[in-house]
């Protein structure tokens, strides 16, 4: 049974040719989640719901189980001396590490914290570029690998160095990450969408032509309110997953460098495609860390059915 590290270390070798820097990286990325997790099931019995008063970015909400995530990750990530910036959505601005790191790394520490007093499914999203002189932002198109762990029923490491995606299952008998869905393939027929309808009276008229299309046509809404947890659904399922743009937000509100970006490698390296307002997610070129866009994601030809109609 290949471990998550052994994985990782193998892919270093044949594909950055490095001597073991990155791997160290995702091991430190590695241990924090696992101690996210362990964390996220105590809830209920340790301090860790509820709101800490204060506000990210964005002006939502920092719960306590965000900040916890996001000084776990800052620590280990740190520590690991292979970092030379973090970049954390609950932050207004990039950390930069004095040393010798050759690696920029943004992440989204608790994706659907607002599900964390019931229970719903949660995760972590990250994001991983090479240095490249003094400017942190760069086209998703350039990373050089992606994930997300999400913790549910088991708390599972999916990841991409831009040659395929793997999912890793989390073993607490040994303590280990272990390969459990090899190569995914995201299936290109299934009727399933995923969008939050409760906003519909602000999408456009063809926005909603589109859903009452889909609904015609006998698809199954499925939404669980993470990105992180509906993206993971339709990369094993298959359908699309959608959070346009609306009245009260005409850019869209997901998070191109911690959520889009590292989603759309994921689809798209699983056979899958992203699109934003305009073209191809990963060719955007960022103009700020708190840039915002619409997205749909997940089966190709789901995508390429929501663009013939809605654009």
């Amino acid at each position: 049974m290949t471990t998550l590290i052994q994985h990782i270390l193998r892919e270093e070798r044949k594909i950055l040719q490095a001597s073991g820097n990155f791997t160290l990286l995702l091991t430190c990325l590695e241990d924090a989640v696992k101690i996210i997790a362990s964390k996220a099931r105590q809830n209920g019995l340790i301090n860790i719901v509820g709101a800490t008063g204060k506000k990210n970015a964005y002006n939502e909400e920092i719960q306590k189980l965000d900040q916890i995530s996001n000084d776990i990750l800052i620590n280990m990530l740190s520590e690991s001396g292979q970092a030379c910036v973090l970049a954390s959505e609950e932050l207004a601005e990039p950390i930069y590490l004095d040393n010798d790191g050759d690696y920029i790394v943004f992440f989204d520490p608790l994706d659907g914290s607002s599900l964390i007093e019931t229970s719903g499914v949660i995760g972590t999203i990250f994001s991983i570029y090479k240095k490249s002189d003094d400017n942190i932002l760069q086209a998703g198109k350039k990373q050089i690998a992606a994930g997300y762990i999400v913790y549910g029923s088991n708390t599972m490491f999916v990841y991409t160095s831009g040659q395929g995606v793997n999912g890793f299952t989390f073993d607490s008998s040994i303590g280990s990450f272990l390969l459990s869905h090899s190569n995914i393939q995201i299936p290109q027929s299934k009727k399933i969408y995923s969008i939050n309808e409760g906003y519909s009276n602000l999408y456009d008229t063809k926005l909603q032509d589109y859903l009452n299309s889909l609904k015609n046509d006998s698809y199954k809404l499925r939404y669980i309110g993470s990105a992180v947890g509906d993206v993971h659904r339709i990369l094993l399922q298959g359908g699309i997953f959608l959070y346009p743009a609306d009245a009260k937000n005409p850019n869209g509100k997901e998070r191109l460098m911690f959520e889009a970006n590292p989603l759309a490698f994921i689809v798209e390296q699983a056979g899958g495609m992203a699109y934003s307002k305009n073209g191809n997610t990963l060719e955007i070129e960022p103009k700020s860390i708190e840039d915002q866009v619409p997205l749909a994601i997940g089966s190709k030809n789901e995508v390429e059915k929501y663009i013939n109609l809605t654009d």
